[in-house]
């Protein structure tokens, strides 16, 4: 896979209550021991909690997106600074506590054995703990899951996860626009007309520290309408 570095990103709103966490249950010895040499990055919407000093306090690298706020907007901004690296895979992984770093090494490995351009860690396969999914968040998963999959005809299992491994190839080959939680989605539109090959392993999802940013139905629409989308037009106009 060419040059054995790899981005873990961080995208951020106010997650001063989590970030420490997520940051040292990281595996840097497991995967270090893999070959790998390990860059945090922490992409920042505008948090008011003192997310970013945290972040600088950890030796993250820090990336204040601009333009404004959302994870979309934030997701291509740091994708952007990762394709100028020298990394060759990213992970990305909301900082909120809810996915298990412990679970990275497996998911960086698949990526290896399996070839693949993407691995993500499917919640749907996996264990949702008690009360950190709501029953309106997981019946709208699958339906905007089958919808994906329906129209894209590419197989998976949890479109709206948020734990995703990627190679900066896969990367390249993406062009997204989103500006919000559509870009999950959008990713995997791109991926599926690119013929990226993708897989999934089962993941444990726990309940989030701090309070949630995602569930409304305007989210929901906002999905839908991207995967509509990028449907029929392959390539973001603006």
């Amino acid at each position: 896979m060419g040059n054995r570095g790899i981005t873990i990103l961080l995208p951020t709103l106010d997650e001063a209550k989590a970030l420490r966490n997520v940051v040292n249950r990281i595996p840097f010895d497991e995967i270090s021991a893999d070959g790998w040499k390990i860059r945090i990055v922490v992409v920042d919407g505008g948090s008011t909690d003192g997310t970013i000093e945290l972040a600088k306090e950890l030796n993250c690298q820090i990336i204040q997106q601009h333009g404004g706020s959302g994870k979309g907007r934030g997701l291509r901004e740091a994708f952007a600074n990762f394709i100028e690296e020298n990394d060759s895979v990213l992970v990305m992984m909301d900082a909120d506590g809810t996915y298990r770093p412990e679970e990275i090494p497996e998911l960086i490995r698949t990526l290896d054995e399996k070839k693949a351009d993407i691995v993500i860690g499917s919640r749907m396969k996996g264990w949702i703990e008690n009360g950190a999914m709501t029953r309106r968040n997981w019946v709208g998963n699958h339906i905007l899951t089958w919808m994906a999959v329906f129209i894209h005809r590419t197989y998976i299992s949890d479109l709206c996860t948020g734990f995703w491994v990627l190679t900066k190839n896969s990367i390249e080959q993406m062009k997204l626009n989103s500006i919000g939680f559509e870009i999950e989605a959008e990713m995997y539109a791109s991926a599926a007309y690119n013929k990226l090959k993708i897989c999934e392993i089962p993941i444990h999802y726990d309940r989030r520290i701090g309070s949630s940013k995602l569930g409304s139905i305007g989210d929901g629409i906002r999905i839908a309408m991207k995967i509509i989308r990028r449907r029929f037009v392959r390539k973001p106009i603006s």
